[in-house]
């Protein structure tokens, strides 16, 4: 039964208990590249590290790619109502709890797409 992790650490360590990590990378090089938001995460990248550039992709594209970074939310379909209950008076803050809204929505894509095949 899936569960939806409670925050980035977890959500890590689920994929690399089910050997799924790498799907995860792989999902979102995907769901970016499709945004045209080209990114390449490499598959040796540490959970880390990740969580670490996707943090700062995400702040750069809120500062100067806003229309870009709408488009990449409803690509990888993000739930509205959960960014809408996000603060956004401190920007940092707002980048990092969205990259984990992201990790959370593609990992639920590549959890369902191996708990069905």
């Amino acid at each position: 039964m899936y569960v939806s992790p409670l925050n980035t650490d977890l959500l890590f360590e689920e994929a690399q208990k089910d050997s799924l990590y790498l799907n995860l990378i792989e999902q979102l090089n995907k769901d970016f590249n499709l945004a045209n938001e080209g990114i390449d995460f490499p598959l040796s990248i540490t959970p880390d590290e990740l969580k670490i550039q996707l943090h700062e992709k995400i702040y750069r594209m809120i500062q100067y790619k806003f229309a870009e970074y709408l488009n990449l939310l409803y690509i990888i379909d993000v739930p509205e109502n959960e960014i809408k209950q996000l603060d956004g008076s401190d920007l940092v803050s707002l980048a990092e709890e969205v990259s984990f809204l992201i990790l959370k929505r593609e990992w639920q894509k590549v959890w369902f797409r191996n708990f069905y095949k």
